[in-house]
């Protein structure tokens, strides 16, 4: 299985990140993210559900379109989702909920697989 795929699984299933982290140590590809990155993400998934499940489910929603509609490079999709959870609690003045509607907003750009 390569990487992507490995990563994408463990996004779009909701595992946990850190078993990816220890996973992937077999795994001669290089990811997207370094382990104290997808540490973070993981971290930042379990403050997110705690603090604003709602929304957090809206963006695992928007993921799903995201797929549906097919828009964009494929394996992007679960790296972009990645981003938009690591984004979160920078203390950049954004709130989750404002991560979310940025996130969302991109199904309204028009890309695709060339």
């Amino acid at each position: 299985m390569l990487l992507i795929e490995l990563f994408s699984d463990y996004i779009f299933n909701k595992k946990d990140l850190r078993e990816y982290v220890e996973l992937r140590k077999d795994i001669n590809e290089r990811g997207e993210f370094n382990d104290q990155m997808l540490i973070r993400i993981q971290e930042n998934l379990e403050r997110f559900k705690e603090e604003d499940s709602e929304t957090l489910e809206l963006m695992y929603k928007t993921l799903d379109e995201y797929v549906k509609n097919n828009r964009g490079i494929v394996i992007e999709y679960p790296i972009n989702f990645a981003r938009a959870i690591l984004s979160l609690y920078k203390n950049n003045g954004k709130t989750p909920r404002n991560i979310y509607e940025n996130y969302e907003n991109g199904l309204n750009h028009h890309s695709y697989d060339g």
